[in-house]
């Protein structure tokens, strides 16, 4: 059995990733760490645990795991592990954006590799700590790898994507409750979004003379959980060609399907999966992505870094099943 620890256990990626590893049936849970809840019950916090799990959040950290999960706030995991320490086999999946970029990536003497298993399968398998990419990252990386494998991104890309109020996580602010977001809709760090950095990095890790511009316009809907992006570029070929340098590239992808259809979030929304359509315009490329940004945008996503680590097959408990309605 893998060993498992999560930090920072009150929060919605938490609670998406103490519903899988609780079904998980190589995992055993060891602890899940809140200064703010220990001695409650998990179910007092994810309340949809009740009736699953009796157990209770810690104060205290078992640092002999096999693996621990750092659902911290961005700006928080360096300063955790630099008052706590775990033995050197123990695999730290970190899921803020401190250690993504490669500046970053080198941190008390571990080398944190990014986490996006479409992209990095291998480099995972024999990771010692993984970080893990952001959700607007995640699904706009998987609308635009493809192209980039293939040295076809010979022009600026636009990206319109809009996510739910998860997004957000569980603090409040002036635009994360019911009355301002309730049928409401906004733009927010418009061409600044901190998930650009992460994103203009794996681009040109397959497209290395790639030297246009990436313009994104991140946006808040009035839902709870989901990422539908649209990005669009010039395209020399015609759409069999495009389809065909997607699917080459995701042919091992267990998660990312190519749509001959439009897609939407509802097909996503409670699974691990990311749908991508093409569209041709003219000589414009439309590739749209959907995710479920909780899952394949962060804790699902980081259950296959996990099973790949430990020698399981990357969809080992991620068979989720969503819900059309």
């Amino acid at each position: 059995m893998i060993k498992a620890g999560i930090v920072g256990g009150a929060g919605y990626t938490a609670g998406e990733l103490l519903r899988i590893l609780l079904n998980h049936q190589y995992v055993e849970l060891s602890f899940v760490y809140s200064t703010s809840n220990a001695g409650n019950l998990l179910s007092d916090v994810h309340q949809d645990l009740l009736g699953s799990t009796h157990l209770r959040f810690s104060g205290t950290i078992d640092f002999d795991v096999d693996v621990v999960f750092l659902c911290l706030g961005h700006g928080n995991s360096k300063a955790f592990l630099e008052e706590n320490l775990f033995t050197e086999s123990t695999i730290i999946i970190d899921l803020s954006n401190d250690f993504r970029l490669k500046p970053d990536a080198e941190f008390q003497g571990r080398e944190f590799v990014y986490g996006l298993t479409e992209l990095n399968r291998d480099a995972i398998k024999q990771a010692g700590s993984i970080a893990n990419p952001g959700c607007f990252a995640t699904a706009i990386q998987l609308a635009l790898l493809p192209l980039a494998d293939a040295k076809k991104i010979k022009s600026n890309v636009h990206i319109n994507a809009v996510t739910g109020a998860t997004g957000a996580g569980t603090s409040l602010s002036a635009t994360t409750h019911y009355t301002w977001r309730d049928n409401n809709f906004s733009y927010y760090k418009p061409f600044t979004h901190q998930h650009m950095g992460e994103i203009n990095q794996t681009v040109k890790q397959l497209q290395g003379a790639f030297d246009n511009e990436i313009f994104f316009l991140p946006n808040r809907g009035n839902f709870s959980r989901g990422i539908f992006a649209t990005a669009y570029t010039p395209f020399e070929g015609d759409l069999a060609e495009a389809k065909k340098i997607y699917e080459d590239f995701y042919a091992e992808a267990p998660f990312t399907f190519i749509s001959d259809s439009e897609v939407h979030m509802k097909q996503v929304v409670n699974t691990n999966k990311c749908l991508i359509h093409l569209h041709k315009h003219g000589n414009q490329l439309l590739i749209t992505s959907c995710i479920d940004n909780l899952l394949k945008g962060a804790s699902g996503q980081a259950v296959e870094n996990m099973n790949l680590i430990f020698g399981l097959p990357q969809t080992e408990g991620l068979n989720l099943k969503g819900s059309y309605f």
